[in-house]
């Protein structure tokens, strides 16, 4: 399995892991919000990749993660394509060679794969590790804020609007506190 479909397939699995915890959210929340507004209490909503957008470092992080994701990819592509000619050379000339020298080669091809995916496993667990490095800061950072302009506003809740997987279909935007969040970002040191 090559690092792009190991990576497709994780990003896959990720999406449907946040989709069932939103859907889970919504029935769990949709109560709350709606006994929230019935009790006077406030509700807003942001656009969360927006407020990422204007937080001072997160394209440079992003881009910094996005360049050593690049260069995973590259490497490992390498090395499948290594891999990939190394079992088709076998195939090529396994009728010739002896049944100890094909054993012999089956086994080296064997070991060439486990260190490829080693090696995707390790590179997988290093870019993780960097994007704990570079991004959570910054949504650490922007989590404060938000739960600052919450307590603030006196909201009971907010709403992500850019993690809509159907969930909010239209809002008003008097809900919306993406900007006053940005303003906050932008203003800490």
């Amino acid at each position: 399995m090559t690092f792009t479909t190991l990576h497709r397939e994780r990003a896959r699995r990720i999406g449907d892991v946040r989709r069932s915890w939103l859907v889970l959210l919504a029935l769990a929340l949709g109560p709350a919000a709606l006994a929230a507004q019935q009790g006077g209490q406030k509700i807003a909503v942001l656009n969360s990749r927006a407020v990422l957008l204007a937080t001072p470092g997160y394209a440079q992080a992003e881009s910094t993660f996005t360049r050593e994701r690049e260069a995973a990819r590259q490497e490992l592509e390498k090395l499948q394509a290594s891999l990939d000619s190394a079992a088709a050379d076998f195939d090529q000339k396994s009728v010739m060679l002896s049944p100890s020298a094909r054993t012999s080669r089956r086994k080296e091809l064997e070991e060439q794969r486990n260190r490829l995916e080693q090696r995707a496993n390790e590179l997988q667990n290093r870019l993780a590790q960097r994007e704990r490095e570079l991004i959570e800061p910054i949504h650490n950072r922007v989590s404060e804020v938000i739960e600052g302009v919450r307590s603030e506003g006196n909201y009971a809740l907010i709403f992500d609007v850019n993690a809509n997987t159907g969930l909010i279909v239209a809002v008003d935007k008097s809900l919306d506190v993406t900007q006053k969040v940005i303003e906050r970002i932008k203003a800490r040191p």
